[in-house]
């Protein structure tokens, strides 16, 4: 059996470990945790035979030497790509819906999904938006919804916006892929009235946010957990600078915010938690 086509079954020892780990926070900013091999090796081996290396210590030095900007793409992509699903965190939509639209009313409304995945959450505010117009005539005539991953090949997903399988059911009830879904002969697409609003680009939120604009809503879900807390911090500092005072930050329901940040509060309602920039 040749190079090409072996079933190669990638091996990450604790030296690899190490530079990789270094690779990845360079990269991404994502800083892996302690004995999490397993994840590199479940992750990656589909890539090493993709592009026909036959151990990490190749991948690696593929990656350092940045000979090859596509492959150190796709390890980004895989290693920062996570399942995600509709209306995850069911409190914070109710939110959107009982506090943060009436407040908004008629005004201008800008959110900022940041690593947006494969589009669920954007598209589940939009559906959100949709709802409340509904309701409302006249309401969130202007929302604009920035959605944001590191992964370019997840974004290219979402902005198509068609599902299938679990992608396709999982936070959806039959009566909600009526409303917002057109049938696809690859399952499900978003109909265009929830697609509109939303504008997809590739970000990496290490980077500076100033080219991004000024929000009144930023999500930022689940996603913080994987940077150190010194990253975090300044994440969120930063963020706090392109949210308008009253603006609102929801994390994950499993998150916190640092100790250090002082520039929020804490509102607690509907049974979930977000935060509040002072005014």
């Amino acid at each position: 059996m040749n190079r090409a086509t072996a079933k190669t079954q990638l091996v990450c020892s604790a030296e690899d470990y190490q530079t990789f780990k270094k690779f990845l926070s360079n990269a991404s900013g994502i800083e892996l945790g302690d004995g999490k091999e397993y994840l590199v090796v479940s992750r990656l081996n589909g890539l090493l035979r993709q592009y026909k290396l036959t151990n990490m210590k190749e991948l690696l030095s593929a990656l350092t030497t940045g000979s090859n900007l596509r492959l150190r793409a796709d390890v980004v992509d895989a290693m920062t790509t996570n399942e995600t699903f509709w209306f995850r965190d069911a409190p914070h939509f109710r939110l959107l819906m009982s506090k943060i639209f009436p407040e908004v009313g008629a005004q201008r409304l800008r959110i900022w999904s940041a690593a947006c995945s494969s589009g669920q959450e954007p598209y589940s505010i939009s559906m959100q938006v949709h709802d409340y117009r509904l309701r409302n005539p006249g309401q969130l005539s202007n929302v604009e919804i920035v959605s944001t991953d590191i992964s370019a090949s997840i974004l290219n997903e979402a902005r198509k916006g068609i599902y299938s399988g679990l992608s396709a059911s999982r936070g959806l009830d039959d009566e909600q892929r009526r409303r917002y879904f057109s049938t696809h002969a690859e399952g499900y697409e978003v109909k265009p009235d929830i697609k509109k609003r939303i504008r997809f680009q590739e970000f990496n939120l290490t980077r500076d946010f100033a080219s991004l604009g000024r929000f009144d809503v930023i999500f930022c879900r689940n996603v913080l957990i994987y940077f150190p807390p010194a990253v975090k911090q300044d994440i969120i500092h930063r963020m706090s600078k392109i949210l308008r005072p009253g603006g609102y930050l929801f994390l994950g329901s499993t998150e916190s915010m640092p100790a250090k940040s002082t520039a929020f509060d804490m509102v607690t309602e509907q049974g979930g938690i977000i935060y509040q920039l002072k005014k």
